[in-house]
Order: structure tokens, then sequence, then C-alpha cells
């Protein structure tokens, strides 16, 4: 065997851990519309598909903002730019549509790929595009009115994962749309940070042209923390651009993100086949705790809770009144500060309790953090003997009916409760057998 056969060996080797830990993850790649024309493009699809045969989940979503420029130089026609956001009026959007819709074709034109002698033979791999993302307008802005320019509203996490567990590859264009049957113009970088954190991504991968994020000096930053992003001086738009989508990602709950070169064929499988990688990792290694809360976390829960006491989704709580019911609360606690809170009130002798008050800080909104409070508190209900828990809610019942609440009529409270219930709040009353 010749010297390079050992070394792809060696290679092989080397990869199984990887190999083994990736499998059955589920990754999301951001793509920017420059990397669909860089002449690189063709083997990063012949990457994914490689992830695809060793049974990584993917959702790849594309960008098209140059594609787009090229559009509306061709017709005649200037869009402007707020905050960096393109304000797309009816015109440009026929322009956003075209661009969006091609790109796509030719990425799942790419993707069907099976040629003979090819890293693609044998690869059949399905690629599912749909409206996953409902959006929403931006509005008026400053004065400035970005009309078919929108954002995230609500992924469908549910018909993204069943897509994924048939085995197939997602692909989402920068496009979104409303109830009403409107198309909207989607930020690149809003798509990746809320689908990936809706669809619980084990990581996030962005590709640059950068070989990742570099100094001021050109030296590759190998690896930082979230909480380490405000710290770097990034040398270009692109690179800052990158760093906050990373850092709002793990914000939201995503673990891991990479940050990687389009341009470098072998960027991808190298960041996750090797020890080193070869761009940016960005991890969220901030250290998460959920406790029983004490009276030294009063503050911090009223801090969380007083924004929704406003608008009138949680009861008003007195200092007075969280101080003495304390006890009952649960709390996530993040470098010292509270992010989450939630409490059980138990009426033991109808063998329920009150689950209430589950809220998270705005910034850590999107990381399944009010599920986890309510599953430690559904397992403290069952430990202290509790046969159902309840919620009252007046705005956030779908959520409950997720979490497998059942609405129920108020006569089924515990007397005590029912004696205590806010006529003029008409709060809805839901029962979960545990």
């Amino acid at each position: 065997m010749t010297t390079q056969g050992r070394d792809h060996i060696r290679w092989l080797r080397n990869s199984a851990p990887y190999i083994n830990a990736h499998r059955g993850k589920t990754f999301v790649l951001m793509l920017g519309g420059a990397a669909a024309q860089h002449e690189n493009f063709s083997t990063i699809i012949h990457d994914i598909a490689l992830l695809n045969s060793l049974g990584v989940r993917l959702v790849v979503i594309h960008g098209s903002r140059l594609q787009i420029d090229q559009r509306l130089s061709s017709a005649g026609l200037e869009t402007g730019f707020h905050d960096g956001m393109r304000i797309t009026d009816h015109a440009a959007l026929e322009c956003v549509k075209d661009a969006a819709g091609s790109l796509r074709a030719q990425i799942e034109a790419l993707l069907s790929m099976g040629l003979p002698n090819s890293p693609m033979q044998g690869a059949s791999m399905r690629v599912c595009s749909g409206n996953f993302v409902t959006a929403r307008p931006i509005g008026v802005v400053d004065g400035v009115d970005f009309h078919h320019t929108g954002k995230v509203r609500r992924i469908d996490a549910q018909g993204i994962n069943r897509q994924l567990e048939d085995g197939a590859i997602v692909l989402l264009s920068p496009l979104g749309y409303s109830p009403t049957g409107e198309i909207f113009n989607l930020a690149l970088q809003d798509i990746a940070v809320q689908c990936s954190a809706a669809i619980n991504a084990d990581k996030l991968v962005l590709f640059g042209e950068a070989p990742g994020i570099v100094d001021i000096t050109g030296a590759l930053i190998a690896q930082c923390k979230a909480g380490e992003i405000s710290t770097i001086s990034a040398v270009n738009a692109e690179q800052t651009q990158l760093l906050d989508t990373a850092r709002q990602a793990c914000l939201n709950g995503v673990e891991r993100c990479h940050i990687i070169s389009h341009a470098d064929d072998c960027a991808l499988l190298e960041e996750l086949f090797t020890h080193d990688g070869s761009g940016t990792l960005v991890a969220d290694d901030d250290f998460e705790k959920s406790r029983q809360a004490n009276i030294d976390d009063v503050g911090g829960i009223l801090e969380l809770i007083e924004p929704l006491e406003q608008q009138g989704v949680l009861l008003k709580r007195s200092r007075e009144l969280l101080e003495g019911e304390i006890g009952q609360f649960r709390v996530l606690v993040r470098d010292g500060r509270i992010i989450a809170a939630a409490a059980l009130y138990p009426f033991k002798p109808d063998a329920c309790g009150e689950i209430a008050c589950i809220v998270s800080h705005p910034d850590y909104r999107g990381g399944q953090r009010g599920q986890r409070l309510l599953q430690e508190l559904e397992h403290q209900a069952r430990a202290l003997g509790l046969a159902h828990v309840f919620v009252l809610t007046t705005q956030t019942a779908h959520w409950f009916i997720e979490q497998g609440f059942i609405e129920s009529g108020r006569e089924a409270l515990p007397g005590k409760k029912q004696s205590l219930y806010n006529l003029q709040r008409n709060s809805k009353v839901f029962f979960k057998a545990l």
C-alpha cells in the first residue's frame, strides 16, 4: 500500500469518533448568496451529500442578496437599506422572488446529482422545500416603511423534523409567508437563528469568505465563548454579522456554532471531523443551573415578571407576596443571573397543584427553558403525591396545550382556588394528569 493510501486510512480511523458522534444529530448550514456563486460551491454540495450519507440530519438555508442585487441592476431598479436591511417595495419583491426561486432550484438540482465516478454517485438524496417559515412585516421603523421586508414569526419545527426523520434534506430560502398569503423578504441570519433554536439543532454552521473569524493581525481565532464575542474586534462587516449570528444562536439554546470558509473545499469536513477544525468554534459554555429559589432571588424574579404583569400576561405580585411565596419557585441561573422562573403551589387535599408564573428573560427565549422548568415542577408534584397539575392563563393557552394540558371548566379547580378566582381576568383553566 502506498504512503498516501495509509494516510487516508489513518484519517478515516481518526475520524471515526466524530462520525459516531454526529450520526443522528441535527445540523443547520447557512450559506450566503456569495457562496452559491463561488467555484467551490459544488464541492460544498458534495460534502453535504456525504454528511447526509453518514446519518446527519441537515437543514440548508441559503441567502440571495448578491443575486437580488444583480436582478435589480438588470431591471434598472434601486432599493434602499436601513440598519443593514433591504427596503423591499413591490417592484423589488419580484426580483427577490425570482432570485430566491432560481437559486433554490439550482441547489435542488445539485443535490439531485448522481453521476457515476463522482462524489454524488448513489447519493439518492431527497430535498424538501416548503412554507416552513411564517413571517410578519417589519413595518415602519424610524419613519422608514420596509414594505415587503419581514421578520420570522414562527418556524414549523414539527414539519421540518418530520422531513428530517424521513431522511430528507430541508432547504429553506430567505422568504417567509404570512397567514394572509403575503410573501416577505427575510434576513438569512434571522431564519438561521430562529430555525436552529426551534428545531433544537446541535450545530449551526455559518459559511463566510474568510477561514473563520480573524483578529486584526489576520490570525485565526480558533474558538471563543458566546460571552466573549463583545470583546472581539471584527475586521469587516461580514465577520461582525457572522459573530452576531453565532451569539444570537447561542443565546437561543444552540450549543455550538462553527464559522468556516465557503472558498476552502475542505473546510466543512475538516471542521467537523478533525480535532483542530478549520474555522472558528463559538461555544455556548456558560453554565445554567436549575435550583430552588431563595429570598435573595426575589429581585431577579420581579425583574422577569414585571414586564409581563404590565402586559396582563401574568397576575401582578407584590414584593411582599413574592417573598412569602419564594419557596414555591424554581429558577434557572446563568452566570449568577436569573434567566427563567416558575412556581408550583400544591393543593394536597385535592391531590393537585397549580403551575404558575412560567417566565423567561427575553434574551434567552427559544431554548426550551420554560419546558425544562415545567418538567421539573411536574416531577416535584409527583414526588408530593399529586395526581394532576393545573394552570390559569389568559394569553398562553396554546403553549400549555402543546405541553399536554387539556382545557377544563372552572368547577374543576380546588375549592380554595375557586374562591380566589379572578372573574375580571376570566382566565382559562387547563389540567394535566401526571
